[in-house]
Parts: C-alpha cells; sequence; structure tokens
C-alpha cells in the first residue's frame, strides 16, 4: 500500500508527538497521514530485542498515570490508557541516588507525603528545607496550565529564570541534600547554574505523582496510538523519508520521499526536530533571523547505552531505577567529563517481561557523551532500514567505553558480571540515526535561564500551513510532548475546544435513566 495523494493533514515523523496529533486530528475528522522514515515507528518509544530481551531505547519509566493524574487523563482521552500494561514501581523508592563516597542510598518515594517523610528519615534536620522544595515543585507546575489541564499559556512571572541550583542553595546549605534533590537531572540532562527549576519541577513532580514500568517495552504506547489513529481512518506509513517539504506561494504543497512518492496537503505537521525541518523546506523560506534563532539554539548533550542481557535467574530485578554519582559535585558536573574521568554518572534501570518476576531480564545504563567523541565516525549511517557498517574502530571504541561502565557497576554491584549474558551498546550516532536529533541530543534543546525565551518554539510557523510538534518545542519526555501535541493540535482546533474534549473522556458516565 501507498499514501494517497492528498490529506487534509500530513504529519512527518511518528515519534510521540506525531502520533498524539495524528489520533487528535483523525478523532476530530481530519484524513490524516503519517510518515516515518525507519522500519520502526515511534521515535523515542522505540524498542529493539536481543537474545530474546526487549530492551526500551528512550522509555524507562513513565510518570503522571494513576487514575485522574494528568498523562492518564491525556492518554485516556486518546483511547489507550486501558490497554497499557504496566508495573507500579516502589512506591517507597522508586527512584535511589547513590554515591561513590557515601554508603547510604538515598531514596524518592510515590507521592509527596511519603517523599517528604523518606527523605526527612535521612535528612531530620532538613523538615523545613524538604518541605520548602516541595511546596515550589507543585507552585511552578501550577504556571503551566496545559501541565494541570487547564486552558492559557505559561506564566512569565519569574519562572523561566528561577535556576534549579541557586533555589537549591537557597533553601539549605547541606551540600549532600543538594545533590540527592538534584539527582534524578539526567532526566532532563540539568547542568549547574543553566538549568531553570521549571525544568526540574516538570520533570521531576510527574514521577512522584505516581511511577510504572513498561511491561515488554514502551513501544506498546506507539503500537496502541497507531490502532487509535487507524480506528478513526487515518493512514502510517514506514520506509518513508521526506526529503524535501515544497514550498509554493508562502505555503508547503508537497512532501516528497526518498522512495519518490509525494505526498500533497493542507496542513503539515512536522514531528522532525526545527533545525532539520528548516532545511527539509529550504532556509530560504524564512526570515534570515528566524533561520538564525532556531540554528542558535543549544542542543543537549547525547548519551551512551549499555544494553545488558542477563542469565537467567541470576539477578534479582530491582523495581526501582539507580541515579549514581562519583561524587556530589558530579550532579551538577556530568557533562563536563574528561576522557579520565567519565562517566562521572549513570542511570541503572530494569526491563521487565511480567509483572511478578523475581529475577531480572535485562538492564540499561546510560551516561552522558558528547557528540566530539563519536566525530570520527560521522560520515556513517546505519539503522535497520539502512545498514551500513562503521567498522573495527568504532566496534573497538564501543567495547572499551562498555567495560569502563561495567567496572563502575562492579562497585555497585559486586556480582555483576558473573550474570552478564551478552551485551550491547548504543552511541550519539544511533540517536542521530534513529531518531534524528541535531548532534544525537537526548532531549531536544537546552532550556538555560539567561536565554529563558529562546528555547520555546512556537508551534505556529511564518509558514501559513506548517506546524512543529515535539520534545524541541517545550518540554520533552512522556509527558511533555503529549502537551506538545496538545499545543500543536490546539493551533487547529482551538485549545478550550480540546481542552474540554479532553477532560469530557475523563468524566465518569452517567447513569441511564
Amino acid at each position: 500500500m501507498k499514501p494517497k495523494a492528498h490529506y487534509d493533514i500530513v504529519i512527518v515523523g511518528s515519534g510521540l508527538g506525531g502520533l498524539v496529533s495524528a489520533v487528535i486530528l483523525a478523532k476530530e475528522g481530519f484524513s490524516v497521514c503519517v510518515l516515518e522514515k525507519n522500519q520502526q515507528f515511534g521515535g523515542n518509544l522505540q524498542t529493539f530485542a536481543r537474545d530474546k530481551s526487549i530492551f526500551d531505547t528512550g522509555v524507562h519509566y513513565i510518570g503522571s498515570l494513576s487514575k485522574g493524574e494528568n498523562l492518564y487523563q491525556y492518554f485516556n482521552y486518546l483511547g489507550i490508557m486501558d490497554d497499557l500494561v504496566l508495573k507500579k514501581m516502589d512506591e517507597d523508592s522508586f527512584d535511589v541516588i547513590s554515591f561513590d563516597d557515601d554508603e547510604k542510598t538515598y531514596p524518592y518515594a510515590q507521592g509527596f507525603d511519603r517523599f517528604k517523610t523518606e527523605l526527612i528519615k535521612d535528612f531530620p534536620e532538613e523538615a523545613a528545607a524538604i518541605t520548602t522544595y516541595c511546596e515550589k515543585i507543585k507552585e511552578t507546575c501550577d504556571k503551566f496550565p496545559l501541565y494541570r489541564l487547564k486552558p492559557g499559556r505559561p506564566y512569565a512571572d519569574g519562572v523561566f529564570t528561577l535556576q534549579v541550583k541557586s533555589f537549591l542553595e537557597s533553601i539549605t546549605t547541606n551540600k549532600r541534600l543538594q545533590a540527592v534533590l538534584a539527582g534524578s537531572n539526567f532526566l532532563y540532562a540539568g547542568d549547574g547554574y543553566k538549568t531553570p527549576f521549571y525544568v526540574h519541577s516538570l520533570s521531576v513532580n510527574s514521577y512522584i505523582q505516581s511511577a510504572y514500568r513498561c511491561i515488554n517495552g514502551g513501544s506498546q504506547i506507539t503500537k496502541l496510538l497507531i490502532k487509535q489513529l487507524k480506528k478513526h481512518g487515518g493512514e502510517v506509513y514506514k520506509y518513508h523519508e521526506v526529503k524535501n517539504l515544497e514550498c509554493e506561494n508562502g505555503k508547503i504543497k508537497s512532501a516528497v520521499c526518498t522512495n519518490e512518492n509525494r505526498i500533497d496537503g493542507d496542513t503539515f505537521i512536522s514531528n522532525i526536530e526545527p533545525k532539520i525541518t528548516l532545511d527539509l523546506v529550504g532556509k530560504e523560506h524564512f526570515r534570515k533571523s528566524y533561520t538564525n534563532r532556531i540554528q542558535g539554539i543549544e542542543s543537549t548533550i547525547s548519551a551512551f547505552s549499555l544494553y545488558i542481557v542477563l542469565k537467567p535467574d541470576s539477578f534479582k530485578y530491582i523495581n526501582k531505577n539507580y541515579y549514581h554519582f562519583k561524587t556530589r559535585d558530579a550532579v551538577w558536573n556530568a557533562q563536563h567529563y574528561t576522557q579520565e574521568s567519565w562517566p562521572e554518572s549513570y542511570m541503572l534501570s530494569m526491563g521487565i517481561k511480567k509483572d511478578h518476576a523475581v529475577y531480572g531480564d535485562n538492564i540499561t545504563i546510560m551516561t552522558y557523551m558528547h557528540f566530539d567523541e563519536v566525530e570520527p565516525w560521522s560520515g556513517t549511517f546505519n539503522t535497520v532500514a539502512q545498514k551500513n557498517e562503521r567498522g573495527q574502530t568504532y566496534e573497538a571504541f564501543k567495547k572499551e567505553k562498555a567495560e569502563i561502565i561495567i567496572d563502575q557497576l562492579e562497585k555497585k554491584f559486586p556480582n555483576i558480571r558473573d550474570c552478564i549474558q551478552s551485551y550491547y551498546t548504543s552511541s550519539p550516532l544511533s540517536y542521530r540515526d534513529y531518531i534524528a536529533t541535531n548532534r544525537g541530543s537526548m532531549y531536544g534543546y537546552a532550556k538555560d535561564v539567561d536565554k529563558s525565551m529562546q528555547s520555546f518554539i512556537s508551534p505556529k510557523t511564518k509558514i501559513d500551513n506548517l506546524l512543529f510538534t515535539g520534545q524541541s518545542l517545550n518540554m520533552h519526555g512522556i509527558l511533555g510532548v503529549t502537551i506538545s501535541g496538545v499545543i500543536t493540535c490546539s493551533e487547529l482546533l482551538g485549545q478550550d475546544y480540546l481542552l474540554e474534549k479532553i477532560i469530557a473522556a475523563n468524566q465518569p458516565e452517567k447513569p441511564e435513566n
């Protein structure tokens, strides 16, 4: 099957933002077509299998999915909530923060009351600071109406200029507590005095509300969204890499694919990073000031991931994530590693095949890596759809890095090597090739308190029928990108109208008389 010649809506890229937008608009009666370059749909929701073990590439856990919470309501409206297969993470300790120089581990618990109680056990003299921290997170989230399913734009009364590090220093002088409260900042690539507190708040609040793992991987979200899209008459096509968005008389007329299929549309939504989208359209169709601004936004750092397949019944399943740091300073400085100090931190997450598993199936470890490290192989491109080998030097580079990480893991889990059946790796090149992000960026564009509005990109462009969606718009992550899809569709449907539909879908059905 191939796409029709013309659609009301043509969406480039099948990441979460693109699929959410597609389902919303298909539900409203538009003819919708989603074009994906890869073999697998879903962007950061993609999974892969090695030795019969399923690994997530980007979704290691999801927050705010308990009944009535914000992501639950969005997913329920989209028609996928009831079919998700989830496991709730440990309520007393869904995330653990640890350090090389400290035998203690510090838990994050679900629910703000429990979160406070557990941390105050470790920092009894800091009860006031911990309470202030929790209240500030809730207050900050309230300033983002769509986060609370209310109409409006974010309130700009200082919310964009408060730094997370300076805020933590203002509520406590305890350096260990500061490091613990910022300990999950791998979720947003937090960087010293640059990262705004609102980025921290929107990320962390979601998981404190509730935290879940996807059993057998996050690609189930993709499959359920595509099922809903097709139910409402929408279409989705893989192996359709868009090489050109043809612009005529100030409007996009067609998406031209590398397979020479040409798809016309009334409205085009790009779920591809804006920098790359400008190249697809041609920078000459935009104001120079606009293209300079987009090109000048800094991208977040990339990652190196180690995927371990465990021997059967060898390593007990851990229903929590570990965020580990060599020192407390590494909480803020891990991105600025040297070759000798790498990795200064890592996140460890376990995969699960069924709800009551005693032993783990696999482990994923992620750590920061700059794209510069893989620059020697940047001229190569390798995906399932387009296979190329990068050569022996690249494989040797990845093996060396993997062994360094395993050495670090042995300090925390002394028997880990004996439990490894096999392991696999991905580098910034993998993120670049599969997710189509600038230099393999993990989370789209970096948020900087000193350039607070630069990285906020409107879904509207100067081309009337071209809209953006995805993690580069406002916030990354499952919740942030879902909201970006709602923001994009609001440009076509009206925000009040769309929110009313979402809220109505979550009202209990009235019994018939």
